[in-house]
């Protein structure tokens, strides 16, 4: 299951402008006193939506994106972790990271032991109601514990603005919010800074899982 982006995604100025102000678009946090912080959280859990917080960083090479969506995914507990540290420790090669079963260790040394649980979706599965349930409880579970998911993906998928989102080589990206109640998700792409972040629904998500899995 590596993972072969096909495009590559240098840093441009709109990535070092991404880079500077956080992730573009819905998943940018305000800053809060921790206070006020507990009580936006309260309200966002109240109404069935949470987002937190990226320091969002575009992956430096094609290649990247495994270690790219861990980085991104551990920006928001305030880690700054050096991603080509990240790719050594999950065996990242040109040929990409090899499974989501290589990201989730990387993760729990960072976050603490077994916090981080890796879940396949079997392709023919991606669409059972149960599957898709489960991974809408993971991601509102792990981001109301202030914790991003990262997912291994392939194919295409469509986000809620209508705009398609192809790796048919396999990518990895980072789940960052929910809204809805966990029915459509917040995504942290670090393939393009210009797409660094879009909303999809949660089934479209675990279709795109389908025949891999995420770490949550």
């Amino acid at each position: 299951m590596a993972t072969t982006l096909l495009r590559k995604t240098a840093l441009t100025v709109a990535g070092i402008a991404a880079t500077a102000g956080g992730i573009a678009g819905p998943a940018i946090a305000a800053q809060a006193a921790p206070a006020e912080r507990a009580v936006q959280v309260a309200a966002d859990r109240k109404h069935g939506e949470r987002e937190l917080d990226v320091r969002y960083e575009a992956q430096p090479n094609f290649y990247f994106c495994g270690p790219a969506a861990a980085r991104n995914a551990l920006s928001v507990q305030g880690k700054d972790i050096d991603v080509h540290a990240m790719a050594k420790e999950m065996g990242t090669t040109e040929a990409g990271t090899n499974s989501i079963n290589d990201i989730t260790p990387v993760l729990n040394k960072q976050t603490g032991k077994d916090v981080y649980k890796s879940t396949e979706i079997p392709v023919d599965k991606a669409r059972d109601r149960d599957r898709v349930e489960k991974l809408r409880a993971d991601v509102v579970r792990a981001v109301d514990d202030g914790r991003a998911v990262v997912a291994n993906i392939a194919g295409t998928a469509t986000d809620t603005d209508g705009n398609a989102h192809s790796f048919e080589g396999g990518h990895y990206v980072s789940v960052v919010g929910y809204r809805d109640g966990g029915k459509v998700v917040t995504i942290a792409d670090s393939a393009n800074p210009n797409q660094a972040s879009y909303r999809m629904d949660v089934d479209a998500l675990a279709h795109w899982i389908a025949s891999r899995g995420y770490s949550s």
